[in-house]
Order: C-alpha cells, then structure tokens, then sequence
C-alpha cells in the first residue's frame, strides 16, 4: 500500500467520523427539542388537598 492511498484512506475515514459526529448531535438536538415539548405540555401540578386532622395518624401494621 502506497503512502499516497494511506494518507487517502485516513483522511476519508476522518471526514466520515466527523460526518457521523454531526448527524448524531443533530439527531441528539433533535430529542432534546422533543422531550422539552412533552414537559411543557404536561398540566401544571395541583396541590393535594388539606386532609382532615384525623386521617394519618396511625399505621396498621397487621394487615
């Protein structure tokens, strides 16, 4: 293998790492655009509601 065609072979090799690498922080980008979306769909989150003063206070622990 000549040294010309070596060099050839590197150099090619280097540009379809760096396309590789370009397609996949698009496609990365591309997620992070999608899943910033469904969060800001989601509903905002209500508050619970105050139970009465009663409920919480024990455990059954023989069920």
């Amino acid at each position: 293998m000549s040294i010309a065609r070596l060099s050839t072979t590197i150099a090619e090799t280097g540009t379809k790492q760096d396309v590789s690498m370009a397609v996949l922080k698009k496609a990365m980008d591309s997620q992070a655009a999608s899943a910033a979306a469904l969060l800001d769909a989601l509903p905002a989150r209500q508050p619970a509601p105050s139970l009465p003063s009663h409920l919480g206070n024990r455990i059954n622990t023989t069920a």
